[in-house]
């Protein structure tokens, strides 16, 4: 039997349909998977993308026209989502996916991971990157197995590592909001209470709620220390997931006090943004923020809530916690093309210290101006 001929070729828009089934049927899929996060990127930011497909066999080498766009969807072995980050001073990589907790390498076979991973890294090298940031949500290879492919593969000896100190906090739904509120402990429940004592009140919907969510983002940005997302990529999600994207908004009277932007993908609904204002803390508004988006993942028949990204021990893991939800490890892969292996704890922290201080004193009106000038060179 003849030996497959494994291809890559770049995905384009008409091949949105084939990606996302092949997503769609993936085990280790996730929502960052998805090729709407290529239109959600670039055009918010502008970024250079390069969503990669692997095939048991050469894509078609003439232009398709709409109707002969349908390359089937069994022939594809693995996707890459990558996307290009280049700044000056913040850096030039490619990051599979900047801004959210996950994404990398889809793959039906070990064949087709290396096959993905070695174009990965022919791409950084001609794009000048000096490294690769796959972000798995479980490993893609063995920290020795993958030095040991890359060793065979590049021209120039590459300096691999991993980082697993980031845990996505997860939560196990029961079928509906009020098996939900029995399952909570009485401690829980009284914390709920408060907020709903205190008067406050809440809404659902879409983007007729994105100004009030992005009222609350931006001052919890700018007090974290940290420039603002532009309004623009909310707004991108809000309409490339209409079917399955929701903004929940808390508020005091008419002030929006916390917020929450969610989205679903098959069994789970993810938060991949969240804030609160710190002046209205001892009305936990948090607690009823949670309590609406638990809510409304268990009327909606998602099995399972993402909590987001923490590190373990720190105020927000706790947080979460407190709910129910357990730890699972992220696996962060590092690829460095430059051969320089930085101290992946520290370095960042360390370099931003200081610019951390100063941003938490910018008036509001001047983070939001500059803010996503700076945030979209920035991949976490």
């Amino acid at each position: 039997m003849a030996t497959p001929s494994y291809k890559i070729d770049c995905a384009g828009n008409l091949d949105r349909g084939i990606w996302d089934s092949y997503v769609r049927n993936h085990p280790d899929a996730s929502l960052f998977h998805r090729f709407g996060w290529r239109e959600i990127i670039h055009g918010t930011y502008g970024h250079a993308t390069y969503y990669l497909m692997a095939f048991d066999k050469e894509p078609d080498a003439v232009p398709r026209s709409a109707e002969e766009a349908s390359r089937s969807v069994e022939s594809i072995l693995g996707v890459l989502p990558l996307v290009h980050l280049k700044h000056g001073i913040f850096g030039n990589c490619l990051v599979s996916l900047p801004f959210v907790d996950s994404g990398g390498i889809l793959a039906s076979c070990r064949k087709a991971e290396e096959i993905l991973l070695s174009e990965a890294i022919k791409i950084g090298r001609a794009t000048g990157a000096s490294r690769i940031e796959l972000r798995h949500e479980r490993p893609l290879v063995s920290c020795n197995e993958l030095s040991a492919f890359s060793s065979e593969t590049s021209q120039e000896p590459l300096q691999i590592a991993t980082r697993s100190d980031k845990v996505r906090m997860l939560l196990n739904l029961p079928d509906s909001s009020e098996m939900l509120m029995k399952s909570f402990k009485s401690k829980l429940r009284s914390q709920i209470a408060k907020p709903l004592k205190e008067g406050l009140t809440s809404r659902t919907g879409g983007v007729e709620l994105l100004e009030d969510f992005y009222k609350v983002f931006l001052v919890n940005m700018r007090d974290l220390g940290s420039p603002v997302h532009s309004i623009k990529l909310m707004r991108h999600v809000l309409s490339e997931f209409s079917e399955s994207s929701k903004i929940i908004v808390i508020y005091k009277a008419k002030e929006a006090v916390a917020a929450a932007l969610v989205v679903g993908f098959e069994k789970m609904l993810r938060n991949p943004w969240a804030s609160s204002l710190r002046k209205y803390a001892s009305l936990s508004p948090n607690m009823l923020l949670y309590l609406r988006v638990l809510e409304y993942a268990c009327d909606n028949g998602y099995r399972v809530f993402d909590f987001g990204r923490s590190s373990a021990g720190e105020g927000t893991y706790k947080f979460k916690e407190q709910w129910g939800a357990v730890p699972t490890p992220l696996y962060w892969h590092y690829i460095f093309l430059d051969g320089k292996l930085p101290n992946l704890e520290g370095s960042e922290k360390e370099r931003f210290e200081k610019a951390t201080r100063y941003w938490q004193k910018l008036p509001l009106v001047i983070t939001r101006v500059i803010g996503p000038s700076i945030r979209k060179h920035i991949s976490l």
